[in-house]
């Protein structure tokens, strides 16, 4: 019997590690695949001759990207609402979950507030009302128009809410017996025990942001304000334009380089950013995600 049951958990631990490694696999080879074509030559990608090695081992296509002024310049302004956005939305979270946290005895329009934000998060104003809110407010290709409409996000808002809810009331009680005015508790209790929650909605507000393409094409008229996210998906290579302005450089450039190099190249060094932050959050992520459902 005792000897069945081991036999199970082995069979059982087997079969999840294999499911565990047969997804990573699935997600990492693409990724690796993009890398290879970013590294290979023009003929190799264009005859669909790239696997999981590069063929035709170039670097031009990153040669061209460190000459592409437009690409840096996306790439900043990427940065800056990465930045701006993740300070807005941790400060309107905290300050947002923190009262709804309260029950209603200490906080009588708990249920009003709690309607509202989910009604917004169901049924939101849509893309045409919120584009013409943005052009009113003159943030037309500013950074603003990027950071803004997302400035609260009511899932996080949620999570962070139960997060504190969660937290031991002894904690708040005996701050509060010590002299802790409402915001002291706040800033010395429960943020410092949020920590792995605050690390998971930062991660999330990383990610969108930094992955957005779309708002950047809605509310930006002009190319040199695209984020790094919506210039890489309207780049393209002019090969007619190369061809007829005939500069010897241009000819070269067409036959090292198509647009699957370029582009391939372009992923690959968007998504460094986010593979050198997520270690740092990740080992904050699962706790922050189950820990709020943990209650005194």
């Amino acid at each position: 019997m005792v000897k069945s049951k081991r036999f199970s958990e082995r069979a059982g631990r087997f079969i999840i590690y294999a499911t565990v490694i047969f997804l990573g696999l699935v997600c990492l080879l693409p990724l690796w695949n993009i890398v290879a074509i970013s590294f290979s030559s023009n003929e190799a990608v264009v005859a669909n001759a790239v696997g999981l090695k590069p063929v035709n081992f170039t670097t031009k296509a990153y040669e061209m990207i460190m000459d592409d002024a437009q690409f840096w310049r996306s790439f900043s302004i990427s940065v800056q609402r990465v930045i701006l956005s993740l300070i807005i939305n941790l400060v309107i979270i905290i300050l947002m979950a923190y009262p709804l946290s309260k029950t209603k005895r200490h906080f009588k329009a708990r249920s009003i507030y709690m309607n509202l934000l989910i009604f917004a998060m169901l049924f939101n104003g849509g893309l045409i009302p919120t584009y013409l809110v943005v052009k009113n407010l003159d943030l037309i290709n500013t950074i603003w128009a990027l950071v803004l409409p997302g400035a609260v996000q009511v899932f996080s808002i949620i999570l962070i809410m139960n997060f504190f809810i969660g937290v031991p009331k002894s904690l708040e009680e005996a701050a509060i017996i010590d002299g802790a005015s409402p915001i002291q508790v706040l800033l010395k209790v429960y943020i410092p025990i949020s920590l792995p929650a605050l690390a998971t909605v930062a991660l999330f507000s990383i990610v969108a942001n930094w992955n957005d393409f779309f708002q950047g094409l809605i509310y930006m008229t002009k190319v040199s304000n695209y984020p790094l996210m919506t210039y890489i998906q309207s780049l393209t290579i002019d090969i007619a334009e190369m061809i007829n302005s005939g500069n010897s450089n241009d000819l070269q450039n067409i036959s090292e380089v198509s647009n699957r190099n370029l582009n391939a190249a372009k992923i690959v060094i968007s998504t460094i950013p986010l593979l050198l932050i997520y270690p740092f959050l990740q080992k904050y992520f699962v706790t922050g995600i189950v820990v709020g459902s943990v209650k005194e």
